[in-house]
């Protein structure tokens, strides 16, 4: 039996507990609908499968587009993107007060390829915190 496209979306929404895969920003205090996103695109032989999905909001999404690497700006060596199937979230990256660090290259790479410390992005986090949502769990 297979699902409507509604329901892989509803999935992978609630498989991300409601927040971007990538930066982790809860899509309660967004304006606009987070994306249903390939982490491999389909242009790069990606697949529809649910391994291969990620709940991304607007920002991140855009900025990824259909990339699959990032330069570490540590390095300046391009390394693949986290993917949020394969890679654990809190092994890259970790929260120093509404700021992201990244701890290894696939972190920093995220950080600057996303810019996610983006002064808005900051400035969302902070908002995030007066409802309890931030920092995520």
């Amino acid at each position: 039996m297979s699902l409507t496209k509604a329901e892989i979306q509803r999935l992978v929404e609630a498989r991300a507990g409601d927040r971007c895969e990538y930066c982790h920003m809860h899509q309660s205090l967004q304006g606009a609908s987070f994306h249903l996103e390939h982490i491999v695109p389909i242009s790069l032989g990606g697949t529809d499968d649910l391994d291969n999905l990620a709940w991304a909001c607007p920002g991140c999404n855009l900025k990824k587009s259909n990339r699959v690497t990032a330069l570490d700006p540590a390095t300046g060596t391009e390394v693949r993107l986290l993917h949020p199937r394969l890679d654990r979230w809190e092994d890259h990256l970790a929260w120093q007060g509404y700021l992201l660090i990244g701890s290894t290259p696939l972190g920093r790479a995220l950080i600057a390829a996303f810019d996610l410390n983006h002064e808005r992005r900051c400035r969302v986090r902070q908002a995030e915190a007066l409802f309890g949502l931030f920092p995520p769990s």
